[in-house]
């Protein structure tokens, strides 16, 4: 199964919206601090609403904890950015996958970029710049469970 990690958020919406896709996908989010905003339920639960509860999120207390902890669990660092060519659908999606967003305003330091075992990006029209980072989440995300096989099975389902 896949995991969020969340580069230093800026807004608490859009963490948000992000707590609850992982709540519906039965997926885990890293927040990795220090945030933009206090990281309280009150903050987040305008857009996670009701399902913040059901939302699975470590905390980090800075990126340095964060990749100990990847690294310790031999799991993979796939950045989505601006700041390259390969599609996110031309890349093959392994279970234990983290999907790591940057921070809003600024993205992530070129130091992340430097360890990221894969670097992502999401075609755009010519003249546009990013998508917001919830619905870029939700994309690659979708993307990353369907090739691997991990939507969650609704009871019935085989």
């Amino acid at each position: 199964m896949p995991d969020i990690a969340l580069y230093q958020p800026d807004i608490p919406q859009n963490t948000g919206t992000i707590l609850r896709l992982a709540a519906c996908l039965n997926v885990t989010v890293h927040l990795i601090e220090p945030a933009g905003f206090p990281i309280s339920d009150s903050a987040l639960k305008r857009a996670g609403m009701d399902y913040l509860e059901r939302a699975a999120m470590n905390r980090h207390i800075n990126f340095e904890a964060f990749d100990s902890w990847r690294c310790h669990q031999n799991r993979r660092l796939l950045l989505l950015t601006t700041k390259t060519d390969l599609a996110f659908t031309d890349f093959e999606y392994q279970p234990g996958d983290i999907l790591l967003m940057g921070r809003e305003s600024t993205g992530v330091p070129e130091d992340i970029h430097a360890l990221a075992d894969g670097r992502l990006t999401i075609p755009m029209a010519d003249g546009m710049r990013s998508l917001n980072v919830a619905v870029s989440t939700g994309m690659v995300l979708g993307e990353a469970l369907r090739q691997t096989q991990a939507f969650p099975k609704r009871a019935g389902q085989s």
